[in-house]
C-alpha cells in the first residue's frame, strides 16, 4: 500500500459517492485494513497515510462537510425526514455537529416566509411514502389512527404536527 494507492481509492470511492470527510476516513480505513489482513500486515501503521489523503482531498475541494450537508439535508427532507431525523443522519455521516446545524438555518433562511412548513412538508412527505393517514384507503383510515401517529413520532414530529398531517382531509391537503 502506497499514498498513491490510497489516493487511486479515494478518487474511486468520491467518483461515484458524495462523501464527507468522516465517510471517506471511515472508507479508506476499511479499504487499508482488509487490505493489510490479506497482506498480514498491522492496519495501524498506515493511518497516517490515511489522514494525509483525506486532508488532500479536503484542501483539493473534492470533499466539503458544508456542501454535503446542504445536499444530504435537501435530499432527506423531500423523502420525508424530519428535523431531528435529518440532523441524526447527518451526524452518523460524520458531519460535525456545526456544520449540521449552520445547513439547517440555511435551509430556515432559505424558507425565511414560514420556516415551519419545511417541517409539514416532510411530515406529508413521509406519510405519503409509508400510506399513512391520507394516504390510506379511506375505509382503513380511523382503525390504524394510532398506529399512524406513533410511526410518525418515531421518524421524530411533534405530536400536533403528526395529527395535523394524519387529520388532512385529502392527499391534497
Amino acid at each position: 500500500m502506497s499514498a498513491a494507492w490510497l489516493e487511486r481509492a479515494a478518487l474511486h470511492y468520491l467518483e461515484r459517492y458524495s462523501a464527507s470527510a468522516e465517510m471517506l476516513r471511515r472508507t479508506l480505513l476499511r479499504r487499508v485494513e482488509k487490505r493489510a489482513r490479506a497482506r498480514e500486515e498491522e492496519p495501524a501503521a498506515f493511518a497516517e497515510m490515511v489522514e494525509a489523503t483525506v486532508a488532500r482531498a479536503v484542501s483539493a475541494g473534492l470533499v466539503d462537510d458544508a456542501r454535503f450537508a446542504r445536499a444530504r439535508l435537501a435530499t432527506l427532507r423531500r423523502r420525508g425526514a424530519s428535523a431531528r431525523g435529518a440532523s441524526a443522519k447527518l451526524a452518523a455521516k460524520g458531519v460535525p455537529r456545526d456544520e449540521i446545524a449552520a445547513a439547517m438555518e440555511a435551509e430556515r433562511a432559505e424558507a425565511a416566509e414560514d420556516p415551519a412548513a419545511i417541517e409539514a412538508e416532510a411530515a406529508r412527505a413521509y406519510a405519503k411514502r409509508r400510506r399513512l393517514g391520507p394516504f390510506r384507503p379511506p375505509e382503513t383510515r380511523a382503525a390504524h389512527r394510532e398506529r399512524d401517529l406513533a410511526a410518525l413520532a418515531r421518524a421524530g414530529f411533534p405530536y400536533a404536527l403528526a395529527r395535523r398531517t394524519l387529520e388532512a382531509e385529502d392527499e391534497e391537503a
